[in-house]
Protein backbone atom coordinates (compact mmCIF):
# COMPACT_ATOMS: atom_id res chain seq x y z
CA UNK A 1 0.00 0.00 0.00
CA UNK A 2 1.13 3.43 -0.85
CA UNK A 3 2.36 5.65 1.80
CA UNK A 4 -0.48 8.20 1.82
CA UNK A 5 -2.68 5.43 2.97
CA UNK A 6 -1.53 3.75 5.58
CA UNK A 7 -3.21 0.44 7.00
CA UNK A 8 -2.40 -0.77 10.87
CA UNK A 9 -3.97 -4.24 11.23
CA UNK A 10 -5.32 -4.84 14.88
CA UNK A 11 -6.47 -7.88 13.99
CA UNK A 12 -10.25 -7.86 12.34
CA UNK A 13 -10.07 -4.51 12.29
CA UNK A 14 -8.12 -2.00 9.56
CA UNK A 15 -7.09 1.44 11.08
CA UNK A 16 -6.75 3.32 7.73
CA UNK A 17 -4.93 6.86 7.73
CA UNK A 18 -5.24 8.99 4.72
CA UNK A 19 -1.45 9.94 5.28
CA UNK A 20 -1.03 13.55 3.40
CA UNK A 21 -0.79 15.70 6.20
CA UNK A 22 0.97 18.49 4.79
CA UNK A 23 -1.57 19.17 2.42
CA UNK A 24 -4.66 18.55 4.47
CA UNK A 25 -4.90 15.12 3.28
CA UNK A 26 -6.08 16.37 -0.33
CA UNK A 27 -6.70 13.83 -3.22
CA UNK A 28 -4.13 13.58 -5.38
CA UNK A 29 -3.49 10.64 -8.21
CA UNK A 30 -1.68 8.54 -5.61
CA UNK A 31 -3.71 9.04 -2.91
CA UNK A 32 -6.99 8.30 -5.46
CA UNK A 33 -5.46 5.20 -7.17
CA UNK A 34 -4.46 3.69 -3.17
CA UNK A 35 -7.88 4.37 -1.92
CA UNK A 36 -9.44 2.64 -5.26
CA UNK A 37 -7.34 -0.25 -4.53
CA UNK A 38 -8.20 -0.41 -1.03
CA UNK A 39 -11.58 -0.83 -0.89
CA UNK A 40 -11.57 -3.25 -3.86
CA UNK A 41 -9.69 -5.57 -1.85
CA UNK A 42 -12.03 -5.66 1.03
CA UNK A 43 -14.88 -6.98 -1.04
CA UNK A 44 -13.96 -10.26 -0.82
CA UNK A 45 -11.47 -10.04 1.87
CA UNK A 46 -13.32 -11.44 4.98
CA UNK A 47 -10.29 -11.73 7.37
CA UNK A 48 -11.51 -7.55 7.69
CA UNK A 49 -14.34 -7.02 9.71
CA UNK A 50 -14.08 -3.35 10.47
CA UNK A 51 -12.43 -0.70 8.97
CA UNK A 52 -11.62 2.73 11.00
CA UNK A 53 -10.89 5.65 8.60
CA UNK A 54 -9.12 8.56 9.50
CA UNK A 55 -6.92 11.43 8.60
CA UNK A 56 -3.53 12.36 9.94
CA UNK A 57 -2.29 15.94 10.68
CA UNK A 58 -4.76 18.85 11.48
CA UNK A 59 -7.85 17.41 9.11
CA UNK A 60 -9.74 14.72 7.96
CA UNK A 61 -9.78 15.18 3.91
CA UNK A 62 -9.88 18.47 2.28
CA UNK A 63 -11.06 17.17 -0.75
CA UNK A 64 -9.65 17.00 -4.46
CA UNK A 65 -5.91 18.36 -4.41
CA UNK A 66 -6.52 21.41 -6.36
CA UNK A 67 -2.89 22.68 -6.91
CA UNK A 68 -2.50 18.96 -8.46
CA UNK A 69 -4.97 19.47 -10.90
CA UNK A 70 -4.34 23.06 -11.74
CA UNK A 71 -0.74 22.36 -12.45
CA UNK A 72 -1.37 18.87 -14.97
CA UNK A 73 -4.02 20.95 -16.73
CA UNK A 74 -1.39 23.96 -17.42
CA UNK A 75 0.99 21.41 -18.53
CA UNK A 76 -1.80 20.05 -21.26
CA UNK A 77 -4.52 23.37 -21.44
CA UNK A 78 -5.67 22.01 -25.02
CA UNK A 79 -5.81 18.07 -24.76
CA UNK A 80 -8.25 17.71 -21.85
CA UNK A 81 -10.76 16.90 -23.37
CA UNK A 82 -14.46 16.42 -21.92
CA UNK A 83 -13.99 12.28 -22.02
CA UNK A 84 -10.87 12.90 -20.04
CA UNK A 85 -12.56 14.73 -17.44
CA UNK A 86 -15.49 12.57 -17.24
CA UNK A 87 -13.39 9.63 -16.53
CA UNK A 88 -11.34 11.52 -14.08
CA UNK A 89 -14.52 12.13 -12.14
CA UNK A 90 -15.45 8.66 -12.15
CA UNK A 91 -12.29 7.83 -10.76
CA UNK A 92 -13.28 9.50 -7.67
CA UNK A 93 -16.44 8.90 -7.33
CA UNK A 94 -15.96 5.11 -7.26
CA UNK A 95 -14.22 5.33 -4.52
CA UNK A 96 -17.58 6.46 -3.21
CA UNK A 97 -18.79 3.09 -4.94
CA UNK A 98 -16.75 0.57 -3.32
CA UNK A 99 -17.09 1.73 -0.14
CA UNK A 100 -20.74 1.28 -0.17
CA UNK A 101 -20.02 -2.34 -2.31
CA UNK A 102 -17.44 -3.80 0.48
CA UNK A 103 -19.30 -5.83 3.20
CA UNK A 104 -17.23 -4.13 6.11
CA UNK A 105 -18.73 -1.84 8.23
CA UNK A 106 -16.54 1.51 7.88
CA UNK A 107 -16.10 4.36 10.78
CA UNK A 108 -14.77 7.65 10.08
CA UNK A 109 -13.47 9.84 12.94
CA UNK A 110 -13.75 13.09 11.29
CA UNK A 111 -11.75 15.79 12.98
CA UNK A 112 -10.63 19.11 11.41
CA UNK A 113 -11.59 20.02 7.86
CA UNK A 114 -13.51 17.69 6.12
CA UNK A 115 -14.67 18.83 2.34
CA UNK A 116 -15.35 18.38 -0.79
CA UNK A 117 -14.70 14.73 -1.48
CA UNK A 118 -13.51 14.24 2.38
CA UNK A 119 -17.39 15.41 3.24
CA UNK A 120 -18.08 12.65 0.61
CA UNK A 121 -16.20 9.91 2.46
CA UNK A 122 -17.14 10.97 5.98
CA UNK A 123 -21.24 10.61 3.90
CA UNK A 124 -20.68 7.19 2.49
CA UNK A 125 -19.42 5.95 5.77
CA UNK A 126 -21.44 3.93 8.34
CA UNK A 127 -20.70 5.39 11.27
CA UNK A 128 -19.44 8.85 11.98
CA UNK A 129 -17.92 10.12 15.31
CA UNK A 130 -16.65 13.73 15.46
CA UNK A 131 -13.61 15.60 16.92
CA UNK A 132 -14.09 19.14 18.37
CA UNK A 133 -12.26 20.54 15.45
CA UNK A 134 -14.59 19.13 13.19
CA UNK A 135 -15.97 21.19 10.16
CA UNK A 136 -17.23 19.80 7.27
CA UNK A 137 -18.75 21.29 3.85
CA UNK A 138 -19.58 20.54 0.11
CA UNK A 139 -16.84 22.89 -1.31
CA UNK A 140 -17.97 22.36 -4.70
CA UNK A 141 -20.47 24.73 -5.47
CA UNK A 142 -18.21 27.51 -3.50
CA UNK A 143 -15.36 26.42 -6.77
CA UNK A 144 -17.44 27.06 -9.60
CA UNK A 145 -19.30 23.61 -9.80
CA UNK A 146 -22.51 22.37 -8.20
CA UNK A 147 -22.63 20.62 -4.74
CA UNK A 148 -24.11 17.32 -5.98
CA UNK A 149 -20.92 15.24 -6.24
CA UNK A 150 -19.22 12.12 -5.12
CA UNK A 151 -22.68 11.02 -4.01
CA UNK A 152 -23.34 13.73 -1.31
CA UNK A 153 -26.80 14.32 -3.05
CA UNK A 154 -27.52 10.82 -2.50
CA UNK A 155 -26.34 10.56 1.29
CA UNK A 156 -26.70 14.22 2.72
CA UNK A 157 -30.65 14.37 2.24
CA UNK A 158 -30.83 10.66 3.27
CA UNK A 159 -28.75 11.64 6.50
CA UNK A 160 -29.95 15.07 7.72
CA UNK A 161 -33.14 15.33 5.83
CA UNK A 162 -34.16 17.56 2.47
CA UNK A 163 -34.20 21.24 4.44
CA UNK A 164 -30.80 20.92 6.17
CA UNK A 165 -29.16 19.01 3.17
CA UNK A 166 -30.80 22.35 0.43
CA UNK A 167 -28.80 24.60 3.21
CA UNK A 168 -25.33 23.46 2.80
CA UNK A 169 -25.22 22.41 -0.76
CA UNK A 170 -26.67 25.41 -1.71
CA UNK A 171 -24.56 27.95 0.48
CA UNK A 172 -21.29 25.60 1.08
CA UNK A 173 -21.77 26.69 4.67
CA UNK A 174 -20.02 24.47 6.94
CA UNK A 175 -21.14 22.41 9.45
CA UNK A 176 -19.71 22.02 12.42
CA UNK A 177 -19.44 19.35 15.34
CA UNK A 178 -22.36 20.28 17.86
CA UNK A 179 -24.82 20.96 15.26
CA UNK A 180 -23.53 18.25 13.11
CA UNK A 181 -24.39 15.67 16.06
CA UNK A 182 -27.80 17.90 16.68
CA UNK A 183 -28.94 17.21 12.79
CA UNK A 184 -27.95 13.54 13.27
CA UNK A 185 -24.97 13.77 10.40
CA UNK A 186 -22.57 12.13 13.30
CA UNK A 187 -23.50 9.63 16.20
CA UNK A 188 -20.92 11.80 18.86
CA UNK A 189 -18.72 14.52 19.52
CA UNK A 190 -15.37 14.15 21.46
CA UNK A 191 -12.35 15.91 22.16
CA UNK A 192 -9.87 15.57 19.28
CA UNK A 193 -7.26 13.36 21.52
CA UNK A 194 -9.97 11.19 22.08
CA UNK A 195 -11.28 10.30 18.80
CA UNK A 196 -9.46 6.58 18.52
CA UNK A 197 -10.37 6.00 22.54
CA UNK A 198 -14.16 7.13 21.33
CA UNK A 199 -13.88 4.47 18.26
CA UNK A 200 -13.07 1.15 20.60
CA UNK A 201 -16.48 0.98 22.11
CA UNK A 202 -18.04 0.94 18.33
CA UNK A 203 -15.57 -1.81 17.04
CA UNK A 204 -16.27 -3.74 19.91
CA UNK A 205 -20.02 -3.63 19.63
CA UNK A 206 -19.51 -4.23 15.86
CA UNK A 207 -17.25 -6.95 16.66
CA UNK A 208 -19.83 -8.58 18.75
CA UNK A 209 -21.87 -9.87 15.66
CA UNK A 210 -20.95 -12.54 13.62
CA UNK A 211 -19.34 -11.82 10.66
CA UNK A 212 -22.30 -13.16 8.45
CA UNK A 213 -24.25 -11.41 10.46
CA UNK A 214 -22.58 -8.20 10.04
CA UNK A 215 -21.62 -8.38 6.18
CA UNK A 216 -25.68 -8.86 5.99
CA UNK A 217 -26.73 -6.28 7.83
CA UNK A 218 -24.98 -3.68 5.84
CA UNK A 219 -25.71 -4.97 2.35
CA UNK A 220 -29.65 -5.13 3.68
CA UNK A 221 -29.41 -1.55 4.73
CA UNK A 222 -28.10 -0.65 1.47
CA UNK A 223 -31.08 -2.31 -0.63
CA UNK A 224 -33.68 -1.42 1.90
CA UNK A 225 -32.97 2.47 1.65
CA UNK A 226 -33.87 2.61 -1.40
CA UNK A 227 -36.33 -0.51 -1.34
CA UNK A 228 -39.45 -0.42 -3.43
CA UNK A 229 -41.23 -1.34 -0.33
CA UNK A 230 -42.33 -2.86 2.88
CA UNK A 231 -42.82 -6.05 0.99
CA UNK A 232 -39.08 -5.84 -0.77
CA UNK A 233 -37.28 -4.66 2.66
CA UNK A 234 -38.84 -7.25 4.36
CA UNK A 235 -37.82 -10.44 1.94
CA UNK A 236 -34.57 -9.22 1.82
CA UNK A 237 -34.92 -9.50 5.65
CA UNK A 238 -36.12 -12.95 5.83
CA UNK A 239 -33.43 -14.10 3.52
CA UNK A 240 -30.76 -13.04 5.37
CA UNK A 241 -31.91 -13.92 8.66
CA UNK A 242 -32.35 -17.83 7.24
CA UNK A 243 -28.73 -17.38 6.19
CA UNK A 244 -27.73 -16.62 9.60
CA UNK A 245 -29.75 -19.22 11.19
CA UNK A 246 -28.33 -22.01 9.12
CA UNK A 247 -24.45 -21.61 10.23
CA UNK A 248 -23.06 -22.30 13.17
CA UNK A 249 -22.54 -18.83 14.35
CA UNK A 250 -26.05 -18.63 15.07
CA UNK A 251 -25.73 -21.40 17.45
CA UNK A 252 -22.81 -19.91 19.12
CA UNK A 253 -24.25 -16.53 19.48
CA UNK A 254 -27.35 -17.89 21.40
CA UNK A 255 -24.96 -20.10 23.84
CA UNK A 256 -23.14 -17.24 24.58
CA UNK A 257 -26.03 -15.45 25.66
CA UNK A 258 -27.14 -17.64 27.59
CA UNK A 259 -23.97 -18.28 29.12
CA UNK A 260 -23.50 -14.64 29.58
CA UNK A 261 -20.14 -14.53 28.29
CA UNK A 262 -19.01 -13.04 24.96
CA UNK A 263 -19.11 -15.53 21.76
CA UNK A 264 -16.36 -16.89 19.72
CA UNK A 265 -17.17 -17.32 16.22
CA UNK A 266 -15.83 -19.37 13.35
CA UNK A 267 -14.90 -16.36 11.42
CA UNK A 268 -16.88 -16.90 8.30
Amino acid sequence: MSDVLQIEKRGAVDWVTMNRPDAYNSLNAEMIDALLDYFQGLYMDHSVRVVVLRGAGRGFCAGLDLRERASRNSEQPESRSSADGLRSQRRISEIVMRMRRCPQPILSLIHGGCAGGGFAFALASDIRVAGRSAKMNAAFIRLGLTACDIGVSYFLPRLVGVSVASELMLTGRYIHADRALATGLVSEVVEDADLEAAAEPYVDDLLHATPLGLRLTKECLNMTIDAPGLEAAIAMEDRNQILCASGPDFHEGVRAFMEKRRPVYSGT
